[in-house]
């Protein structure tokens, strides 16, 4: 039994420490709003965050969870910066088939707490390992420079 601590609570979790954070969100603790991709860390749909850090849940093993904190696409509504992004994708219709938001959210999130006033380079290249099917790419973009200042 691992002891995980997972948006501000600590969650037990009857799994192998080798299993991807992505499974144990999904399949232990039906957590369904962290997406499976790929598989192989490539397109960012699982990005979660460890200690604050985006990574990708899917390769992610649980050991590496272990007396760290892991923050996902569920706790961002309570949270100043994720509602702020939140916000801005609904105001800048940023989703079309919408899969792959979770993870784009959270690596806005993520780039956001570490540059609050990003610019379009900032924004490329934070938001380079995140996948958008649909091309929304323009809207993303236009979305973190909302949510930016909207917290300024």
């Amino acid at each position: 039994m691992l002891t995980l601590h997972i948006n501000g609570q600590d969650r037990q979790v009857d799994a192998d420490p080798a299993m991807p954070i992505l499974w144990a969100l999904r399949d232990n603790l039906d957590m369904t709003g962290t997406k499976f991709g790929c598989g192989a860390a490539l397109c960012g749909a699982c990005t979660v965050h460890l200690d604050g850090d985006p990574v990708r849940s899917c390769i992610t093993p649980l050991s590496a969870a272990q007396g760290r904190q892991i923050t996902t696409i569920e706790a961002m509504a309570g949270d100043t910066v994720g509602k702020a992004v939140q916000d801005a994708w609904v105001k800048n219709d940023v989703p079309q088939c919408g899969y792959c938001q979770s993870g784009q959210v959270m690596s806005a999130v993520a780039l956001l707490r570490s540059n609050p006033r990003p610019r379009d380079a900032d924004i490329d290249l934070a938001m380079s390992g995140n996948i958008c099917r649909c091309g929304t790419y323009q809207r993303i973009r236009a979305a973190i420079k909302d949510a930016a200042g909207a917290l300024a």
